[in-house]
C-alpha cells in the first residue's frame, strides 16, 4: 500500500550528486590502446621514411609521413623483415604492421612487421638484391666495359620481331647509316621463358662471330639487345639472372637499349653501353659513320678554306721576306757601311784630338812636379829614411834575440826539474832489466834469477832476484 504524502511533502527538492567514474592516465591510455588493437589491428600503410634511427639494441624507430599527417613507427630486432636493409630517409615504402599505443608517452605507433619499398613491391626488391649481388661479383666494374667500334659493320640484333623497338632501331639505322648490316636473332622479350631466349640469342651470335672469323668472313662488331617501354614487369626479362650472365660473358660489346629512358635494368648495368632508348641506341652504334658523313659533306669547302689559309700565310710570309731582300740589297748595305766609316772616321778625330789635349796636360803636370822635386833633394830624404829603418831593424833583433834567450833559459831550468837526476837526488833510484834495460814498474814482472841493474844518484848496482 501506497504512503500517503501530505500536503507539506515535495518530494526531494535537491537530486542526489550524479555518480561519476574518474580514470586514471595509464587507464584511459590502456583502453585506447585496447580499442585501436581491436578496432583497426592489422594494416598496411604507405608513405614516406623520416627521422630514421637505428638503436645499439637493434629496434629501428622512424616516421612515416605524407602530405598531410605522420606516424610513428618502431620494427623491432625479432622481426625477420627482409627489407630491413632497404629502409632509408626519404624513400617511400608499404608497412604491415600492428596499431598501437606507446602508453609512456601516450603516442599511438605502427609495430612494423613487414616492409615494402612503395608501387613495385617484391619485384623491386629482387631487382636490388640481385644488382648488389652482381656487383660484388664486379659485373658491373667500368673498367671491364669495352669501347665501340667507331665504324662497325655489321651488328647483331637481339629483339623481338613485332615489337616497336626493330622499326626505331631500323629506321634510325636507314637514315644515318644505311650501309651498316644487321643479323637479326628474334626472341621474346617479356613473359614467361623470355630471359632464357634473349640469353640463348646472344651467344647465338657470339657463335656467328666466331664462325665468321675462322671462315675469313665479315664478323659482327657488337651486339645490340633492345626492346621498347612498358611496366616493371614487361621488362622483367631484362633483370634475370641468365641475361646478366650472357652479356658478361659476350666476346662482343654489348649495347642495352631496354625501355625509356626513365627505366632501368640490369643488362644495362652489365652491357657495355646503356642507351636510354631504341632509336638512341641505333644512333649511338652509327655516330662513326654519321659524323664522319657530315665530314665528308664539309671536306671541300673545309679544304678550300684551309688553302686559302695557307696562301695567305705564304702571301704573308712572301712579303717578309721580300722585305728583309730589299733591306739586305749590297747597294742598299754598301751605303750603310759608307754611312757607317764617315761615323767612325768622325769618332777617330775626336778620339786622338781628345786624346792629344789629355796627353798634354798631363806632360805639363808632370814637368811642373819635376821642377818642384829636385833630385839631390830627394835623394838626401831616401838617405835618412834608409838610415831610420836600418836602426830600427837593428833594435827589433836585439830586442828579438833577448827575448828568446830569456825563453830558453826559463825551458832549461824547467827541463832540468823534470830530469831523472833530480828524483834520484831525492833518495829514488830506477831499476832495470840487466839485458834489455828495459824498466821495472811491478815486482810480479820480475823472474826468479834474473839479472837486475839499479841506478842510484851516484853510480849503479847489479843484483840478481831471488825466489
Amino acid at each position: 500500500m501506497a504512503k500517503a504524502k501530505s500536503q507539506w511533502d515535495f518530494g526531494e527538492l535537491f537530486a542526489p550528486e550524479a555518480t561519476r567514474q574518474v580514470l586514471s592516465v595509464s587507464e584511459l591510455t590502456t583502453q585506447v590502446k585496447r580499442l585501436l588493437e581491436n578496432q583497426v589491428g592489422q594494416v598496411w600503410v604507405g608513405g614516406e621514411i623520416t627521422n630514421l634511427r637505428s638503436q645499439s639494441s637493434g629496434h629501428l624507430y622512424f616516421t612515416l609521413k605524407d602530405a598531410g599527417a605522420q606516424l610513428s613507427c618502431v620494427m623491432f630486432r625479432a622481426e625477420a623483415v627482409t627489407a630491413r636493409a632497404w629502409l632509408a630517409d626519404g624513400r617511400k615504402v608499404v608497412l604491415r604492421g600492428q596499431i598501437t599505443v606507446y602508453e609512456p608517452r601516450g603516442q599511438y605507433q605502427l609495430r612494423v612487421t613487414a616492409a615494402e619499398l612503395q608501387g613495385v613491391g617484391a619485384l623491386q626488391l629482387a631487382f636490388e638484391q640481385l644488382k648488389q649481388r652482381l656487383a660484388a661479383e664486379g659485373l658491373f666494374a667500368p673498367d671491364r666495359k669495352r669501347p665501340l667500334p667507331r665504324f662497325p659493320q655489321r651488328i647483331g640484333l637481339v629483339t623481338s620481331s613485332a615489337g616497336a623497338a626493330i622499326r626505331d632501331v631500323l629506321h634510325a639505322v636507314q637514315r644515318r647509316n644505311p650501309a651498316l648490316e644487321i643479323v637479326l636473332v628474334t626472341c621474346r622479350v617479356q613473359g614467361a621463358g623470355a630471359a632464357a631466349e634473349i640469353a640463348a640469342a646472344i651467344r647465338l651470335l657470339n657463335e656467328f662471330h666466331r664462325t665468321a672469323v675462322g671462315g675469313r668472313a665479315v664478323a659482327l662488331d657488337l651486339i645490340l639487345v633492345t626492346r621498347g617501354g612498358g611496366s616493371l614487369e614487361d621488362l622483367w626479362a631484362f633483370n634475370e639472372e641468365e641475361v646478366a650472365r650472357a652479356i658478361f660473358d659476350s666476346a662482343l660489346p654489348v649495347v642495352s637499349a631496354v625501355g625509356h629512358e626513365i627505366d632501368f635494368t640490369i643488362s644495362d648495368f652489365v652491357a657495355d653501353l646503356r642507351a636510354a632508348t631504341p632509336s638512341a641506341a641505333a644512333e649511338l652504334i652509327t655516330e662513326g659513320v654519321f659524323a664522319s658523313r657530315e665530314f665528308v659533306a664539309t671536306a671541300a669547302e673545309t679544304l678550300a678554306g684551309r688553302v686559302r689559309q695557307q696562301l695567305e700565310r705564304k702571301a704573308e710570309d712572301l712579303g717578309q721576306l721580300a722585305g728583309r731582300l730589299a733591306r739586305g740589297h749590297p747597294r742598299r748595305r754598301l751605303g750603310e757601311w759608307m754611312q757607317r766609316l764617315d761615323d767612325l772616321q768622325s769618332s777617330l778625330a775626336r778620339c786622338a784630338a781628345q786624346g792629344t789635349r789629355e796627353r798634354q796636360v798631363a806632360w805639363n803636370h808632370l814637368a811642373g812636379r819635376l821642377c818642384r822635386l829636385h833630385p839631390a833633394q830627394l835623394v838626401a830624404q831616401r838617405r835618412e829614411v834608409l838610415g831610420q829603418e836600418q836602426h830600427r831593424l837593428h833594435e827589433l833583433a836585439r830586442h828579438r834575440f833577448q827575448s828568446l834567450a830569456r825563453e830558453l833559459a826559463l825551458l832549461e831550468s824547467r827541463l832540468r826539474l823534470l830530469g831523472p837526476e833530480q828524483v834520484l837526488a831525492r833518495g829514488y833510484s830506477i831499476t832495470t832489466d840487466a839485458e834489455t834495460g828495459q824498466v821495472l814498474r811491478e815486482a810480479t814482472g820480475v823472474k826468479a834469477g834474473q839479472r837486475l841493474k839499479t841506478r842510484l844518484l851516484r853510480g849503479e848496482v847489479t843484483s840478481r832476484a831471488e825466489p
